[in-house]
């Protein structure tokens, strides 16, 4: 029975990264509207810095996050979803 759960747990984590590999295929837009920004800097960031932690960088318009999280399309899984298999 140990032995069936081993395989039950390895073929999901095949399973999981998989799916992870094919969701990295789907395109991130920084067209992403002012108010859904979600920042992902700190005042001040520049470009280069915002960039670097693979995050848009819009200095417009004022009063909005100008380094800010891509938009990622639905059709892909949510990481924080995954359960933990224990051996």
């Amino acid at each position: 029975v140990a032995m069936g759960h081993k395989v039950t747990c390895v073929l999901l984590m095949v399973l999981m990264l998989t799916l992870s590999t094919l969701a990295g295929d789907q395109k991130e837009s920084c067209e992403v509207a002012p108010s859904q920004r979600e920042n992902c800097g700190f005042p001040g960031v520049t470009a280069e810095e915002c960039e670097k932690k693979n995050c848009c960088f819009k200095a417009y318009p004022p009063g909005y996050p100008w380094c800010f999280h891509p938009l990622i399309p639905d059709n892909t899984t949510d990481r924080t979803d995954e359960e933990e298999c224990a051996f």
